[in-house]
């Protein structure tokens, strides 16, 4: 079983944005995926409830395994898309929500898990399974305030807020204390892509957490 929590510290490191491309065909989505690795976004996820997002997921993997780089699977709902996700060559797992069964087959499996939570109560949870790395969803309605009330009972807690993120408040959850935000087409967006260059570390490359997978 991985240490999910040590794994999201070294891929998360220096890197307050992740790309999340849905919809994509498979081309469309190594075209995206570079632009964000050249852009110094080295976090992508790529959801596969669809055959186009696998067949995406997969070919965003084989780009990532030629130059020493890693992709995840986004909307890991099911036990059967942790399967899935393995198999298209994904490095990491993302739920919109909390499902302790598939969180539990996708750390047997040996896939880094990040659930979606939205309560206290879906934290506790999180803990009681290990998860401390946690994806806030849906980020825009749960509003920037709801991560600071968060980290006062659970400090422990790194959150990766995502859902109706962009240029426009990226800042601002990151300032009350997400350590990461997801954003999705800002990345065909030139003006939003230079608003957000200003959120990344000057002169830096993304880390490569060295995992096995």
């Amino acid at each position: 079983m991985p240490d999910t929590d040590a794994w999201f510290d070294r891929a998360f490191e220096g890197q307050p944005l992740m790309a999340i491309l849905r919809n994509y065909d498979a081309q469309r989505t190594v075209d995206l995926t570079r632009r964000a690795w050249d852009r110094g976004i080295g976090r992508v996820e790529i959801p596969i409830q669809s055959a186009q997002g696998l067949d995406a997921l997969a070919a965003a993997a084989d780009a990532a395994r030629a130059e020493g780089r890693t992709v995840g699977a986004g909307t890991v709902t099911t036990v059967e898309r942790v399967r899935q996700a393995l198999e298209a060559g994904a490095s990491f797992a993302v739920a919109p929500g909390l499902d302790p069964e598939v969180a539990r087959a996708s750390l047997d499996a040996g896939l880094p898990y990040l659930p979606g939570v939205a309560t206290p109560s879906d934290i506790q949870q999180a803990g009681r399974l290990g998860l401390h790395w946690l994806k806030a969803f849906p980020a825009s309605l749960l509003g920037a305030s709801w991560l600071g009330a968060m980290r006062g009972p659970f400090p422990q807690v790194r959150f990766v807020a995502t859902g109706g993120l962009g240029a426009a408040n990226a800042a601002e959850f990151l300032a009350a204390g997400a350590r990461v935000v997801g954003v999705g087409s800002a990345l065909e967006d030139a003006s939003q892509l230079e608003s957000l260059a200003d959120l990344l570390p000057r002169d830096t490359t993304a880390p490569n957490p060295n995992e096995s997978r």
